[in-house]
């Protein structure tokens, strides 16, 4: 009789290309090199260290327009550097392709911010330059801000930004994975004759959006499609995700939460025909490490005192569409009577029966949730409890850039390694070699459906 010994976890670094990503007012610590992020150089030592360290991933975060207002403008945004400035992700992936050998790059980009036939353009080059190691995080942006910077006079509905990637993602699926055939390449020399014109195809995709004629202007990549990531937790989103994903990023603040999101992405997986087994699932962790347990309290104690509540509370404003900026961090959760805010608010008085849950409250649960703190063999057992609630892999939220990746690496890698929840090695080939074992989308992925469909016979 033979047991399956569990794959090791998947771990992607989770960074932003800005001063001060999701814990905010720490950008400033001792330490911290986060204002360096418009240097190169800043990112390909990042790079180079969570490769050193067997990380899966670097992952970009990135929005294209500034969080909704806070006590009636955008000044909070701008003074902490929270999420603004932001550059551009994509830019960073072909530095950072020649800086590395194995590490997977993944960066967001919006269907908002670009057209699909250029998008799909540039992430083929970005594959062939790093050997087949590009993943795109789907996003179709929830911030006003964002809408009219691209020309749109409002936020488009939610569930039709949802209908509006559909179409994107086909447009994409369809030069991607259509347009040229496997064998199109000849490149025979002797004949002079490069690629096989019977072969690379238009796709003349004509929809509620887009026309576009084709061919795909870039032969086939490594991967051909990038790993897919997607992030979304409304009924729309997980269906989208269930649907498209690859991996997908969850919120969750318990394992218990996270199993429950997975066997329903999953069951709605196996209605869309896909093997559920083809999506990964990524909670979002951050980590307070010490020798000692109450090394590891004391640090988390420091960092709460350092946080910058309001910035969280910012944060939060922005991410709700909400401006709570004129609301007392201590006044009581009930005092809102929003009805975005409630549900959460009811649980932590749920929590917590005999306390009157505030503000502060509710920004700090948001910011500490799905905080895992101990000595480095105290996490490795939270961990193995989270990996056996279904998750594959872990995206690490840093307080300090490289400093929590340094800590992590130095100090809870080698354990994580010797109970086999961290890789010890890399495997060759591609991304998707790496986490799936084969480099191209697998025949469920409704975007293999369109290889051989652009013969000859569809020109119109």
């Amino acid at each position: 009789m033979t047991t399956d010994t569990p794959k090791p976890l998947i771990f992607s670094a989770f960074v932003m290309n800005t001063p001060s990503h999701i814990m905010q007012g720490t950008w400033h610590l001792p330490g911290s090199t986060s204002t360096e992020f418009n240097s190169a150089q800043h990112w390909i030592d990042l790079a180079k260290l969570l490769e050193k360290g067997r990380f899966d991933f670097i992952f970009f975060a990135d929005v294209i327009g500034l969080y909704g207002d806070y006590r009636g403008d955008y000044r909070k945004y701008v003074e902490t550097g929270l999420q603004v400035p932001s550059n551009d992700p994509s830019v960073l992936a072909s530095a950072l392709a020649v800086a590395t050998e194995h590490l997977g790059i993944a960066f967001t980009s919006s269907i908002v911010q670009e057209h699909p036939f250029n998008f799909a353009r540039r992430v083929s080059t970005l594959d062939h330059l790093s050997g087949g190691r590009i993943a795109w995080n789907i996003v179709t942006s929830h911030l006003e801000n964002s809408f009219r910077n691209f020309g749109h006079p409002a936020l488009v509905a939610h569930d039709e930004r949802y209908v509006w990637a559909e179409e994107y993602l086909d447009v994409l699926l369809k030069l991607w994975e259509g347009s040229w055939e496997e064998d199109a390449v000849l490149a025979d020399a002797e004949r002079g004759v490069y690629a096989d014109f019977d072969k690379v195809h238009k796709i003349f995709h004509k929809g509620d959006r887009y026309e576009v004629e084709g061919p795909h202007l870039v032969a086939p990549s490594p991967q051909r499609t990038p790993l897919l990531f997607q992030a979304g937790s409304s009924p729309a989103g997980r269906d989208f995700a269930a649907r498209n994903a690859e991996a997908t990023f969850i919120a969750a603040n318990s394992p218990e939460t996270a199993r429950a999101q997975i066997i329903d992405t999953r069951q709605r997986a196996a209605g869309f025909g896909r093997n559920p087994d083809d999506i990964k699932f990524f909670p979002g962790l951050s980590f307070v490490i010490g020798s000692t347990e109450d090394e590891a309290r004391r640090k988390e104690a420091e960092l709460e005192e350092t946080l910058d509540w309001d910035g969280h509370l910012a944060h939060m404003s922005g991410s709700m569409g909400v401006d709570l900026g004129h609301h007392d961090l201590d006044a009581p959760v009930g005092n809102l009577n929003l009805e975005t805010v409630q549900s959460l608010a009811g649980m932590l008085q749920a929590e917590s029966p005999d306390k009157e849950v505030t503000v502060r409250d509710l920004v700090r649960w948001t910011a500490g949730s799905n905080r895992l703190v101990g000595t480095p063999e105290q996490i490795a057992d939270q961990l193995e409890v989270w990996r056996d609630a279904g998750i594959d892999g872990v995206n690490v939220i840093n307080v300090t850039r490289p400093g929590t990746y340094v800590e992590f690496i130095e100090h809870v890698t080698p354990v994580l390694q010797e109970r086999g929840l961290q890789r010890r090695e890399y495997d060759e080939g591609t991304l998707r070699h790496k986490v799936f074992g084969a480099d191209r989308l697998p025949e469920s992925h409704r975007g293999a459906g369109y290889r051989g469909a652009f013969g000859r016979s569809e020109i119109q």
